[in-house]
């Protein structure tokens, strides 16, 4: 017998943004922040490179497998308790690496700040959509989507300048701080009711699901480093692949699945889904070897080629709030294809531009942010729409963990793609005149994953149409 969902009380949108907001802001950032600061840390502690990327890995790793295990016991505890505990333990584990006397401990720091980190994202968006009306959870989204750009551009910046005035240790002081001040208006402002799922827990889906997400993406980070023959990379991916085939066979035998298959066979969760995946990692890919490119062909400073991705910050910013007010008029799915096209087009100009003038890239990169931002914002207001509100926590981790995961596999890939064809003397554009055919292969890969994109949100349809049947209201299998 299943309980009848509780009705979640409605927050004013601008007191939930102001809790939302910068814990978002924060939470992105902290996946950046240390990237600058690394060689300090290697030299105070005496650690070789491969030790010290362990620093970032473990942060995102445990990122990546706690983002769907936080959506789906959202929807059986309060979000005031799961958010307030989310920053707790991100304050926690920075408090650990300010303070970590050998590499070890500042690594178990960062496992720590990560497993905090990983609920914001998809807390924030399960947060708008059950607290606010239909009409307002697009400009909601809007909001959320604009500070994770705004994060995703300022972490290194952030990073860089607060380790050069405090020291690394002071960098995780200052967010410890400013997790701790977030608490008291998390408790105030979010209600303390659980959506009332009682369904049992499916421990074992889930850690079959955050160990083929976690393998997935250490496979990847170290392929990027060490090919993706070597034994550690390799054995990363098969246990990927065997730990994600034996999640598909919980799924389809366990009484009360980690993940529904009704999830899988919804059209419009599906198409979102893996729409979302492969933007993101188009997106993200490019905002990564775009100022990689600048420095290496165009000989431009890291800061220089940092500045150059700005307008496009900017535009991302600005532009997701107005996309989330567009939804309800225009539709998520025309504003998802429009921006996809832009995508692929700023990506095939990319492929013909590599190695051109900065001013030229800058507008280009400004026309690809502009066309993830009605991306994003468009299909995370599709998804929500599209789940029962039993299913709204774990339907958006997956989600919220489809993103991560092009992230994270995309600049990974792409940077052996770079690596292998570094020394080619033609590019595969037959039409590229420049001096830099590694980056124009890249780019034109990218554009073709982009279009890839446009060909699976085609199959998007309208929510209300095919809403996934709410497993609290319907019998359970026996």
């Amino acid at each position: 017998m299943h309980q009848t969902p509780t009705r979640t009380p409605q927050v004013p949108l601008p007191a939930l943004l102001s809790v939302l907001v910068p814990a978002m802001l924060l939470m992105i950032v902290a996946s950046d922040m240390v990237n600058l600061v690394l060689p300090r840390i290697g030299r105070d502690f005496g650690a070789s490179e491969a030790e010290l990327a362990w620093v970032v890995t473990g942060f995102l790793l445990v990122f990546a497998v706690g983002v769907p295990f936080y959506g789906r016991i959202s929807d059986r505890i309060g979000m005031r308790t799961l958010f307030a505990c989310a920053l707790a333990g991100y304050a926690a584990g920075s408090l650990v690496s300010a303070f970590a006397p050998t590499l070890l401990v500042l690594v178990a720091g960062r496992v720590v700040t990560g497993a905090g980190a990983a609920a914001i994202p998809v807390l924030s968006v399960i947060a708008v959509t059950r607290l606010l009306p239909p009409g307002r959870r697009g400009t909601g989204i809007g909001f959320i989507s604009a500070a994770s750009g705004v994060g995703t551009a300022a972490g290194p910046a952030v990073g860089g300048g607060l380790g050069q005035a405090l020291g690394w240790p002071g960098l995780f002081l200052v967010t410890a701080g400013c997790a701790v001040l977030l608490i008291p208006a998390a408790v105030r402002l979010l209600p303390a009711d659980a959506p009332g799922d009682d369904r049992p827990f499916d421990i074992a889906g889930g850690v079959l699901l955050g160990l083929a997400a976690g393998l997935l993406l250490l496979g990847v980070t170290l392929g990027q480093g060490a090919g993706f023959t070597a034994p550690s990379a390799l054995g990363s991916l098969l246990g990927a692949v065997a730990a994600g085939a034996l999640f598909v066979r919980r799924t389809r035998r366990a009484r009360h699945p980690f993940v529904d298959p009704a999830m899988f066979a919804n059209r419009v969760y599906s198409a979102a889904t893996g729409t979302v995946l492969l933007a993101m990692l188009v997106n993200l890919t490019a905002l990564v070897f775009v100022p990689v490119m600048l420095v290496d062909a165009n000989g431009l400073t890291p800061g220089g080629g940092a500045l150059v991705m700005i307008p496009g910050g900017v535009a991302f910013a600005v532009v997701s709030p107005l996309v989330g007010r567009l939804v309800p008029r225009a539709g998520a799915r025309n504003l998802t294809v429009a921006g996809l096209a832009a995508m692929a087009l700023s990506m095939l100009a990319l492929s013909f531009l590599a190695g051109a003038p900065p001013a030229a890239t800058a507008v280009v990169v400004l026309v690809l942010d502009l066309g993830f931002a009605f991306v994003a914002t468009s299909l995370t207001d599709l998804a929500a729409g599209a789940l029962p509100p039993t299913q709204v926590g774990v339907g958006l981790g997956l989600f919220q963990g489809a993103q991560f995961l092009g992230a994270g596999a995309g600049p990974a890939i792409v940077g052996a793609l770079v690596a292998a064809r570094q020394h080619a003397g033609t590019a595969l554009n037959p039409w590229y005149v420049l001096a830099a055919p590694a980056y124009s292969d890249a780019f034109l890969v990218l554009a073709g994953v982009a279009v890839l994109a446009v060909v699976v949100a085609l199959r998007l349809r309208s929510a209300a149409r095919t809403r996934i049947p709410d497993p609290a209201t319907t019998p359970s299998r026996s």
